[in-house]
C-alpha cells in the first residue's frame, strides 16, 4: 500500500532500498527554506541496522503489512530463542538480531506475537509490560518518600532503570519493555 511520505509513523514498516525496515522514530521537520519534509529513522528488521532517512510529503512509500501470530516464548539457548506457535505447536527460533532490544525482557511462558512477510519471521512484539523483582537498588530512608525523585536499581534480568525511593531490595516492580521505564509497584 502506497503512503505519502508525511503519512509515515513510527512503528510503520516500509519497503525501501529494497529492504524492510521500521519506522523508529519520526520527525517533521519544515526548513527556513525548501520544502517541509519528515526526517524517519528506519531499522532493517532483517539485520538490524539503522538508518536516517528524508522523506518529502510529495514521495510515495511503500508500506507492508506483516503476518502476525500468537506464539508461547518457551526457552532462550545462548543467542537462539524457541517459540511455540499456540495453535499448531509447531516451534521456530529466532536469534538476537530479529527480536531486538526487547530480547531482556522475555521470561518463560510469556504470551508475544511473532510478525512475519511471505512466511519468514522477522520479530517479535512482547507485551507492553513485565512484572520483575528488583535485584539492587540503595535502601529506603525514612521521610524521602515525599519528594519526586528516583533512585537506581538492577532489575532480576540485568537492566538498570530509576524507581521511586519506597521500592527496596526484593520488590516487584512493572516496567516498560519499550524502554525499561518503571510503570508501577507490581502487589500481586
Amino acid at each position: 500500500m502506497k503512503i505519502n511520505g508525511n503519512a509515515i509513523r513510527p512503528g510503520n514498516v516500509l519497503e525501501h532500498k529494497g529492504g524492510l525496515w521500521r519506522a523508529v522514530r519520526v520527525q517533521h521537520t519544515q526548513p527556513g527554506k525548501g520544502g517541509a519534509y519528515m526526517q524517519v529513522e528506519l531499522r532493517n528488521l532483517r539485520d538490524g541496522t539503522k538508518l536516517n532517512e528524508r522523506f518529502r510529503a510529495s514521495a510515495d512509500v511503500e508500506r507492508v503489512r506483516l503476518d502476525q501470530k500468537a506464539y508461547q516464548y518457551l526457552y532462550g539457548d545462548g543467542e537462539q530463542f524457541t517459540f511455540m506457535d499456540t495453535e499448531t505447536f509447531e516451534q521456530i527460533t529466532l536469534n538476537e538480531a530479529q527480536i531486538g532490544d526487547p530480547v531482556v525482557f522475555l521470561q518463560e511462558g510469556m504470551e508475544v506475537v511473532i510478525e512475519s512477510f511471505e512466511g519468514s519471521p522477522l520479530g517479535v512484539e512482547l507485551p507492553d509490560q513485565v512484572s520483575l523483582a528488583v535485584s539492587e537498588t540503595e535502601p529506603v530512608v525514612k521521610g524521602q518518600t515525599a519528594a519526586s525523585s528516583y533512585k537506581p536499581a538492577v532489575l532480576e534480568n540485568g537492566v538498570r532503570t530509576q524507581v521511586p525511593p519506597f521500592i527496596g531490595t526484593g520488590d516487584r516492580i512493572v516496567v516498560s519493555t519499550h524502554d525499561g521505564s518503571y510503570v508501577r509497584r507490581d502487589d500481586s
